[in-house]
């Protein structure tokens, strides 16, 4: 075979290739576009919904609060994840939010997660030039917050070139790849799909999240394992709890969450919102305040770091002590594994 023959050949099979992948990525994003609409779609009709049948029912605020946990207890029922109080209160929102507006979104064409972080801008005019830059654009929610933080809107606004700024702002500009997308927790619950778990980034990680938990089990101190690698979602970001337990005698949830490295304020403060979240939305209301431990490992020490419940009363307050492991007995449980696992034998 001549060597122009070869390359002629080689180069068609290289094109088909490329007019192939094109045709795959397209249907991909079309698929996925198909399921971003579907699902606002059927969430601002569910918001409708419910907005309706307050309308009809009483005008009592009480009412409506009533109505939705009802609705969501039964949606949690048959279809599981996603249909929370605050989920439904936020698919409330969402109908009353663009019902009011002529907009792009009468088609919907960006995700759950968009609209969730679009419905907090209250200026109209604001949301929609966001909305249709981020439809024009193909912008990844991180790409939306990254050029709503930006204020890109004022600047357009304020600016005399304002073709420049907008060339400017294109800058680190995040395209997701569709396949990516479809790992969406929202996506994930609409389909009624099980979320594939990642309990940890590394086996050290999650060797010690194993020994954690059965360490807390075998105290015998009235701890019921709830959990691991638990998700919950807030607006339109998701969290995940290492671990959470139940206690019955001390009548609370027990969150720990582990860090690999050094404790910042950062982790403090993510963890007070891990336990802020449990007190609201979680626990009951005869159950006590949620408890959040923090285990941290870094090269030269261990540090536990416990969030206690707000307004402890001492009777509950020396109850804890007694119930809880110590800070000393945490840290040897660290200091021990770590140790194991420094000289390989990761069991």
């Amino acid at each position: 075979m001549k060597l122009g023959q070869h390359m002629s050949e080689l180069e068609s099979k290289n094109n088909l290739y490329k007019q192939i992948s094109e045709l795959l990525n397209q249907a991909r994003k079309s698929v996925l576009q198909s399921v971003n609409t579907t699902i606002t779609k059927t969430y601002y009709e569910i918001g409708k919904l419910i907005v309706e049948e307050e309308q009809n029912g009483s005008v009592r605020a009480e009412y409506g609060k009533k109505l939705i946990e009802s609705i969501s207890n039964k949606l949690s029922e048959e279809f599981g994840k996603g249909f929370s109080q605050r989920n439904l209160e936020q698919m409330r929102q969402f109908y009353l939010t663009y019902s009011k507006t002529q907009t792009v979104s009468a088609e919907f064409r960006l995700s759950w997660s968009h609209y969730l972080k679009l419905m907090r801008i209250e200026n109209t005019e604001e949301r929609k030039f966001y909305e249709i830059e981020a439809i024009d654009n193909n912008w990844s929610l991180r790409e939306l917050q990254r050029q709503f933080d930006s204020a890109l809107y004022e600047r357009l606004v304020l600016s005399r070139d304002k073709d420049s700024v907008k060339k400017l702002s294109e800058k680190g500009l995040v395209i997701e790849k569709p396949h990516d997308s479809i790992k969406d927790p929202y996506i994930l619950e609409f389909l009624g799909l099980p979320e594939e778990k990642k309990y940890s980034e590394t086996e050290i990680e999650k060797k010690l999240i194993d020994k954690l938990e059965q360490f807390l089990l075998e105290l015998g101190k009235g701890y019921a394992f709830v959990g691991r690698q638990v998700r919950f979602t807030f607006e339109e970001k998701h969290f995940r709890v290492d671990l959470v337990f139940y206690n019955r005698i001390l009548q609370c949830f027990v969150l720990i969450d582990l860090k690999i490295g050094e404790i910042t304020h950062q982790d403090i403060g993510q963890m007070q919102m891990y336990v802020n979240y449990y007190d609201r939305f979680v626990k009951l209301e005869n159950e006590n305040k949620t408890i959040g431990i923090i285990l941290c490992k870094d090269k030269n020490d261990t540090l536990v770091e416990i969030t206690l419940p707000e307004d402890n009363e001492q009777i509950f307050a020396s109850k804890y002590q007694t119930i809880l492991p110590s800070k000393k007995e945490l840290k040897e449980l660290i200091d021990n594994k770590r140790q194991k696992t420094s000289k390989g034998k990761i069991s």
